[in-house]
């Protein structure tokens, strides 16, 4: 159907433009690539913008929208773009105050407040405010990379809203902007008289005051009875901040108007002192409406938080290999109770406490009380990512947000959720059940059938029957993400048609034009228009069915591939623990995230905005950057593999056309590689040649700050044959086969040859797979697929005579490993690469499994250890974790994410500027200020050079650590 505030066909586009590259310094973009990327949020729905402004000063806000008021241009507010209701999208020009917009202006502890720009980033509040013991409550799951403006337009919440209220409860004032271009600065009322005065001001401002004045006298009998009074009552706007009672908080009630009303130029809000320990007692029950039976009780114990997960939560965790620390208790749901404590003790003595207080239906099955940190955390990241494990049911199918975020008195929560498993029930639906149970608030996605219009109704039906049941439950369509799109249009199901009516006389007061993000609350847009999946991609269907990849997590059907990112935005954190996203984190551009990716890709196989399918490019603009690292394979919560999408691109994107150098030289490495085994010392003299050297780097697209690989005077597998044959291997024990990747046997042999020692020493024979054999990672990465199949094929057909011998596989270098484990049958699929790839090992992983009473030699020494991507991602690092540790060696894993060369990424000319800025993120600094006797271990080739390259410091392969130790006992 036709956006009804759409103003594309009366907008002079070019005028507009024109202006508005005048008056902002900040980036104005009206091309197809940024608009595809501002299209969706993380929700279900999509709309396209005229335009998009990235400012880099509030200024640059402020004339923006003043310019689009010019033109009768609706304004579209966005932070980080978390949201799931649709509240961040729209048809006019979307102004994205996240990239530069970030600055924490004062932290004033004594009043425990602090002043921000809209774009700051919660996490980079809270750290700024640990420093004086104190935080900003809020704390959305998202809080690694939401913002301050954003959260102030949600509303949002959080798991400790319980102890600490949501954001309108901590905010003190608000600094706007009108769209007519008037800024002012709101907070609350002292007093009758003082909202007297302000609107006996003259002009716009006294306007606004008087304006409001009588809508609360007007409305004041529905503001004290028919607005829910419960904390999670987000929906709708909260006039009834304005009553005496309620403190005539008029900051407080432009929270959660979702940029209908005002654009929030920047905000003081109001800290807490954080607990200096808190413990959490998780407590176990047979389902989720028992626990929410045991809310009432827990809440009289004042704890800091009440958060409900379960069981499908935990084994879709488990199953990404990166579950709890700590096993859960008995049951099948529970919740995750904070409470405080002067120290770690003290915390836990309280939870032991609330537990043994519990009695009857309350008490858990089991219960478990967790001080340490770390098991907290692990507990924690548990719910934190709940909205990615329960993207896909059991059977694979979609699940959707949409009834997302709905809340009730806790009270009433119990008899909530029975009502709600009902519904479920009697739609057929499937749906997992977590949240805020200590606010009421629950969280769901649901296999709703959006992509055919049948699926569509029924979606309809569905949220309209679930507005009923929390109406009847006295709560909210909305407790935390807003209304939207998503529920905007539900709203008078809760309230009544005079609270409607002051809902619209309230938007009016300040947006009398309605510019401010139309559609939304007010005069809403139909839930089941604009849905993001059903976007018509029938023009490129057949170009998606004729992938290279098999996709098999999706059953070959690439365009469910796509829709696999929901938007949440987990790849655009600025720090923390894992991989994903290197590139983003060091442009910050949208484009460079993975979610930008998967947007690109998503309006690419859609044609609307991205009209030339996989020669796009924008897309391979985009992709450029992508390092392949495939950090987002196991840190994205819904495992986007962008490395896959990436390679299934650039294959289609060059099929039958002439491919940059770089794909030629570094794609083809392994060819290159074996030539240079001919004449080795001829070789490495040319590339040492400084002029020789330049020019080869030039015409094989490889970046002039970087040094040429350099290749050895013998491969492995020559020396290997050639000690065989003198007698010198081990001719007994078990057998293993090691498999020799081109960066060991041509450009370092010393790996595989102490990988050798070190498995002959655990009593294995080694043996190698016949003939000249390659993973083909190097074409995977550089999308010529073809090729890699070929190559792949060969691999197999080496390695299953061996496999079925029942012979494991050792890999040395991570992102060979990782090939043959994830990518072969993705190339290859069948039962043969599968069984190939389940042979597969780390060579951890091997000794672990197949000699776990081999005694390593004891190496008294500390170490920093670089985890590879790939390995982070396909095979995880905890068999290293455990072998370091059994070598007597003092450990520290480095939590730096990606390296930044990533194999050909780092060497190709154009990246070596975000490919070193990546390194020096953390990586290289560590290991300059690490003290010489500290052993430096990266397994992977691209993360030793990097290291070697960047810092002068030689790293070692855990393979050699261990060998040097076999010489020394």
């Amino acid at each position: 159907m036709a956006d009804p505030y759409s103003t594309t066909d009366r907008t002079d586009v070019t005028a507009l433009r024109r202006d508005l590259e005048s008056r902002v310094r900040g980036t104005v973009a009206l091309d197809p690539g940024t608009l595809a990327l501002y299209t969706s949020d993380a929700s279900n729905y999509r709309r396209v913008p005229l335009a998009v402004v990235v400012p880099e000063t509030v200024d640059d806000c402020v004339a923006a929208v003043r310019t689009c008021a010019e033109h009768g241009v609706p304004v579209v507010p966005r932070g980080g773009g978390t949201s799931i209701a649709g509240n961040s999208i729209g048809t006019g020009v979307v102004i994205d105050t996240s990239r530069h917009l970030r600055a924490i202006e004062r932290i004033d502890p004594e009043a425990r407040t602090a002043t921000v720009q809209p774009g700051v980033i919660l996490d980079d509040l809270r750290k700024a405010t640990a420093e004086y013991g104190l935080t900003f409550a809020p704390d959305p799951s998202t809080h690694s990379r939401c913002t301050i403006g954003g959260m102030v337009g949600n509303n949002a919440c959080g798991s400790h809203s319980v102890a600490w209220g949501t954001t309108a409860d901590n905010i003190v004032s608000l600094d706007v902007l009108l769209s007519d271009g008037t800024r002012l600065t709101v907070g609350s009322y002292d007093s009758d008289e003082q909202m007297r005065a302000l609107a006996a001001r003259p002009g716009r401002e006294g306007r606004i005051h008087a304006a409001l004045a009588r809508l609360v006298e007007e409305y004041r009998a529905e503001l004290r009875t028919a607005m829910p009074d419960f904390r999670r009552r987000v929906s709708g706007y909260a006039l009834d901040r304005l009553l005496p009672e309620k403190g005539r908080n008029l900051a407080a009630a432009l929270v959660g108007t979702e940029g209908t009303c005002v654009f929030v130029l920047g905000a003081t809000v109001r800290l807490v002192q954080s607990p200096p320990a808190r413990a959490l007692a998780v407590l176990g029950y047979p389902d989720a409406p028992a626990a929410a039976d045991a809310v009432p009780d827990l809440l009289g114990h004042s704890p800091l938080t009440v958060e409900g997960i379960n069981s499908r939560m935990v084994a879709d965790l488990d199953r990404h290999g990166s579950g709890p620390r700590v096993p859960l208790p008995e049951g099948g749901a529970w919740l995750l109770v904070e409470t405080a404590g002067p120290d770690r003790e003290g915390a836990a003595e309280a939870a032991e406490r609330m537990i043994a207080d519990l009695s009857g239906a309350c008490r858990p099955q089991d219960a478990l009380v967790v001080a340490d940190p770390a098991h907290q955390k692990a507990l924690w990241r548990i719910r934190e990512e709940g909205a990615g494990l329960t993207q896909r049911t059991p059977t694979g199918a979609e699940a959707w947000s949409g009834w997302e975020d709905a809340a009730v008195p806790p009270e009433n929560l119990g008899a909530y959720l029975r009502d709600f498993d009902d519904l479920m029930e009697r739609h057929g639906r499937f749906g997992v059940v977590y949240g805020h149970f200590g606010d009421g608030c629950l969280h769901v996605r649901i296999d709703f059938e959006l992509t055919h219009e049948r699926g569509r109704r029924e979606y309809r039906e569905f949220m309209e029957e679930a507005a009923g049941i929390v109406v009847k439950h006295n709560g909210s369509l909305s407790g935390e993400h807003g209304d939207g799109q998503a529920r905007s249009e539900l709203l008078a199901r809760m309230y009544p048609e005079r609270l409607i009516r002051a809902f619209g006389e309230f938007k009016r007061v300040w947006d009398p034009e309605g510019l401010m993000n139309p559609g939304i609350i007010v005069d809403p847009l139909p839930l089941d228009a604009d849905v993001r999946v059903a976007a018509d991609t029938r023009p490129t269907l057949p170009l998606l069915s004729r992938t290279a990849l098999a996709y098999r997590e999706d059953g070959g059907d690439f365009a469910k591939t796509l829709r696999r990112c929901s938007g949440v935005g987990k790849c655009r954190r600025q720090e923390g623990p894992g991989v994903m996203c290197p590139s983003y984190q060091v442009t910050q551009e949208e484009k460079h995230s993975t979610r930008g990716r998967a947007h690109l890709l998503f309006e690419m196989a859609n044609g609307e905005v991205i009209t030339d399918g996989w020669r796009s490019e924008e897309v391979r603009e985009s992709l450029d950057l992508c390092l392949s690292c495939k950090g987002c394979l196991s840190d994205c919560p819904v495992n986007v593999d962008m490395a896959s999408y990436k390679a299934e691109f650039l294959h289609q994107h060059y099929r039958g056309r002439v491919r940059p150098a770089a794909h030629y030289s570094m794609g083809w490495l392994p060819v290159w590689a074996r030539l240079a085994s001919l004449a080795p010392a001829e070789a490495e003299r040319a590339t040492r040649l400084p002029g020789v050297s330049r020019l080869a780097k030039r015409l094989a697209g490889v970046a002039a700050e970087r040094d040429l690989p350099s290749f050895a005077r013998t491969t492995f597998t020559r020396a290997f044959r050639r000690r065989a044959a003198r007698g010198g291997a081990r001719t007994e024990g078990p057998r293993v086969v090691l498999w020799p990747d081109t960066f060991g046997n041509h450009m370092n042999p010393g790996v595989p040859a102490a990988a050798v020692r070190v498995l002959e020493d655990a009593g294995f024979r080694v043996v190698l797979p016949r003939g000249q054999v390659c993973c083909g990672l190097t074409w995977v990465s550089t999308g010529q697929l073809d090729v890699a199949r070929a190559v792949m094929r060969r691999a197999v057909r080496a390695l299953a005579p061996l496999v079925e011998e029942g012979l494991p596989v050792v890999g040395l270098e991570p992102s060979c490993t990782a090939a043959l484990r994830h990518d072969l049958v993705e190339l290859l699929p069948g039962p043969e690469s599968e069984r190939v790839a389940a042979a597969v090992r780390t060579l951890a992983g091997f000794l672990n499994e197949y000699a776990p009473d081999w005694r390593p030699p004891r190496i008294d020494a500390s170490a920093l250890a670089q985890v590879h991507c790939h390995q982070h991602a396909v095979m995880g690092f905890d068999d290293d974790r455990a072998l370091i540790a059994r070598a007597g060696i003092d450990g520290e894993v480095l939590d730096s994410g990606c390296c930044g060369l990533a194999g050909d990424f780092g060497f190709t000319e154009g990246h070596y500027e975000v490919s070193a800025a990546i390194g020096e993120r953390e990586l290289l600094p560590r290991v300059r200020a690490a003290g010489p006797d500290t052993l430096v271990l990266a397994d992977g080739y691209s993360c030793r050079t990097q290291i070697g390259q960047g810092t002068g410091r030689r790293a070692l392969h855990l393979a050699e650590v261990l060998a040097r130790g076999l010489g020394e006992r």
